[in-house]
């Protein structure tokens, strides 16, 4: 996508703090991509989005004192992400049929192991897609970017259990939603 590259972001910082934002943020643009893209449906909304994010997190950058970049960057990204949607709430969002090919696929140990043998990435893509963005961004933040539960209760502002009961309202969802449109086997 058209996330933002080194050129356009760290020339706007003095040399040193754009080192520093170069190696605390940058790397973790497809985290990023991917959850602005789970959370809307769209990659190229995803792409606006992260463009956004990058800048906003640009503009706070000198505040920024932790030492999880990632979730920081998430965190704006998530933000800027719903700020999107409620500037969109009246718009028709992208129709199933038109996910993007290369959205990343899902994939968990726990729950959907055997999913990944037995289903191709368009279906389990369409799955995720057609969760509500609450569900979509809890399991990207846990399934793909490996976000504990306090760190998606942090992340989304949300309390433990309600982030415990989404994941699991997800889950459970993804399982309906794949073993209702399964082929028959026998």
């Amino acid at each position: 996508g058209n996330i933002p590259r080194r050129s356009t972001v760290i020339s706007l910082m003095e040399p040193s703090e754009g080192a520093r934002f170069e190696a605390a943020v940058l790397p973790h643009l497809n985290a990023a991509h991917n959850l602005a893209c789970h959370i809307t449906s769209s990659t190229v909304d995803a792409d606006d989005i992260v463009q956004d994010a990058c800048l906003r997190a640009l503009k706070h950058f000198g505040g920024f004192t932790g030492t999880d970049a990632r979730a920081w960057l998430l965190v704006i990204t998530r933000n800027a992400s719903y700020d999107f949607l409620r500037r969109q709430r009246g718009r028709n969002f992208v129709p199933l049929d038109d996910a993007p090919e290369d959205s990343p696929a899902l994939v968990t140990d726990d729950v959907h192991s055997s999913l990944e043998r037995e289903l191709d990435w368009a279906r389990l893509d369409q799955a995720m897609q057609s969760l509500p963005p609450e569900f979509r961004e809890v399991i990207v933040l846990r399934e793909l970017e490996g976000f504990s539960y306090a760190q998606i209760a942090s992340a989304t502002g949300l309390p433990a259990g309600t982030v415990m009961s989404r994941i699991s309202r997800a889950r459970r969802r993804l399982r309906d939603l794949l073993s209702a449109h399964s082929p028959e086997v026998g």
